[in-house]
């Protein structure tokens, strides 16, 4: 085979050159970004994965190599050999890290011609669909954009490293063919071919391994981890994902948001060059609700739930006195400045808490004449005083109710908090906000399957005072559990472990697993419990997530060099696809079709 690179060596990245290194002779090698005929002079962009340089093809310094130029095409792949100079004056690119220079070529060596590419591969040019980015996605990737992301999360895995080494962390991989266990997702299972009729599960988190490197003696442990989950996706859901996964013996809470704090601090300031304070802010799961009508509250911006059932459960607007007089809730949201709203765009606000649940959207504006709203009749002064002081009302606000069970109050306003906030550009950019959310409920009521389930997993401690409700009230039951929320996104998420029999057999009683069913699933756990398990807890975070905050973007997808789409194909590769019958034979399984 021809040895195309024979008596070349490339010299530096196409991102590498500046001024310093002018008269240097060079060998640069990427592909063609573009190229410009200048009249007589033939100007190419290069390209690699660090940047572009501007090379030039002048006839006076090599009419042979200017002669090839002149065939060079989009995504052409070459080699360049010649002396790094100045650009002209007035020519210099100041936007471009390689802009002061440029290669005069006196050599051009064709690697590979390229098909006409089927979109635009420069960032301000792209307009086309993301099924056709994803069809061609070795070509997507490209894109400065989305190089630029890549290396953004080689560079963040390696910083995760480093911190975890630095604090006294181990790296140990865990199993992806295991058994299936309940983990709040469907699994993705795979038959086994020398054990007829029994499949493997992929893991949707190696909760269990690593607390088995707890009881192992392994103290502190660390991986980034592919986990599988077959759920609806979204934006920031992928089938297959990495988690940054950490566990640690013989410590509280204390001790992992400590480490997790300064693993952020470091994370941000390594990446982005930004300070991040500490410690962060912590509030229980039911301060969130209260205030924010969701578990992972973005604190960027106001728009605040509060509680004003007391103050209507007297009035004579029925609709709030009947909820009141029910146990449920009236809440409200004050509108700073959007009684300029329109009575169709209240319209629309009502529309959109209705995909909630909520039965209506009650309304009042603070006008200089006072209240104006269908309610104002029902309300005395006195009233009506009293709830612009609860929600401190002035003149310009919109105030906006719902009123109907908790679960459909905190819903519905919760979500039109979020949605106000992004429409009206309540949100501050460049801002990075955390905090914990702590005490979660152990366990939920789950009404289709009429018994309670864990929140987050049944390997979670309760905390010690709540221990008696397991029997009597076990939705009263709070977790040592805890969330780390970024920007209204859980970025991670982690616990307390149960590490002694009697405490995880209370638990698994009041989930409905029974002693053979316990003993069937997660036996081997059971039987290392036995064995002098020390007190441990941990957490994990979806990398993917962090990586997209840490870019910028809009979409996991963009981070990760061959995602899936929503409905969990890979269009590159045609996958999940069709399998030859004698695969299925050998498996034992038969398609029923």
């Amino acid at each position: 085979m021809l040895d195309t690179l024979a008596g070349l060596q490339r010299t530096h990245s196409c991102g590498a050159l500046r001024r310093e290194d002018v008269d240097t002779e060079v060998v640069l090698m990427g592909w063609v970004q573009r190229r410009r005929d200048h009249g007589g002079l033939i100007f190419v962009d290069l390209r690699d994965r660090e940047g572009l340089t501007q090379v030039v093809f002048n006839p006076e310094v090599n009419d042979v190599a200017h002669a090839k130029a002149d065939m060079l095409r989009s995504e052409f792949v070459i080699a360049v050999r010649g002396i790094v100079i100045l650009r002209p004056a007035g020519m210099a690119n100041p936007n471009l890290a390689t802009g002061d220079i440029e290669v005069a070529a006196a050599e051009l060596r064709l690697l590979n011609t390229s098909l006409t590419p089927p979109f635009e591969l420069e960032d301000f040019k792209l307009d086309t669909s993301e099924a056709i980015r994803l069809r061609y996605r070795y070509l997507d990737l490209r894109r400065p954009s989305l190089m630029h992301n890549l290396l953004l999360r080689h560079r963040a895995a390696q910083v995760v490293r480093t911190y975890l080494h630095e604090h006294g962390f181990i790296e140990v991989e865990t199993p992806i063919l295991t058994k299936s266990t309940p983990e709040g997702a469907r699994d993705y299972l795979v038959p086994s071919r020398t054990n007829p009729g029994k499949f493997f599960a992929l893991p949707q988190s190696p909760q269990l391994f690593k607390q088995l490197l707890m009881m192992s003696g392994l103290d502190r442990y660390y991986q980034l981890c592919r986990c599988f989950r077959d759920e609806d996706l979204r934006a920031d859901r992928q089938p297959e994902f990495t988690q940054i996964d950490l566990e640690m013996s013989f410590i509280r809470e204390e001790d992992i948001y400590s480490v997790i704090e300064g693993l952020m601090a470091t994370l941000f300031q390594e990446i982005l060059g930004l300070k991040i304070a500490r410690p962060f802010p912590r509030l229980t799961y039911d301060e969130c609700i209260a205030r924010f009508g969701v578990d992972r509250p973005d604190r960027r911006f106001g728009l605040e739930l509060v509680d004003v059932t007391d103050l209507v459960a007297g009035t004579e607007f029925r609709t709030f006195a009947e909820v009141a007089a029910q146990g449920g809730l009236v809440k409200a949201i004050n509108g700073k400045g959007l009684a300029r709203l329109t009575r169709k765009e209240i319209d629309e606000l009502t529309a959109f808490v209705g995909v909630y649940g909520a039965k209506g959207l009650a309304w009042i504006k603070l006008t200089p004449s006072g209240w104006q709203s269908p309610l104002a009749k029902f309300f005395t002064p006195g009233q009506q005083e009293a709830l612009n002081t609860r929600l401190q009302a002035k003149e310009g606000d919109l105030l906006m109710f719902v009123a109907d069970a908790p679960q459909v109050v905190h819903t519905a306003l919760g979500q039109l908090r979020l949605h106000l906030g992004k429409r009206e550009k309540l949100i501050p950019p460049d801002t990075y906000d955390f905090c914990w959310v702590t005490h979660f409920p152990l366990l939920e009521y789950d009404p289709d399957e009429k018994r309670y389930v864990a929140m987050h997993h049944p390997f979670t401690a309760p905390l010690r005072e709540d221990l008696p409700l397991l029997t009597s009230d076990p939705g009263a039951v709070r977790a040592r559990a805890y969330d780390l929320v970024l920007n209204g996104t859980e970025v991670g998420g982690g616990s307390i472990r149960i590490h002694q029999r009697h405490i995880q057999e209370k638990v698994f009683a009041a989930l409905h697993i029974g002693e053979e069913e316990a003993r069937q699933k997660f036996g081997f756990l059971l039987e290392a419990l036995d064995y002098g398990a020390p007190p441990h807890g941990g957490i994990a975070f979806g990398f993917d997530r962090l990586v997209m905050i840490l870019a910028g973007a809009k979409s996991i997808r963009e981070v990760i060099a061959f995602p899936k789409t929503q409905k969990a194909t890979c269009l590159l590769t045609q996958a999940p696809a069709e399998v030859d019958v004698a695969q299925l034979l050998e498996l034992g399984i038969r398609l029923d079709r």
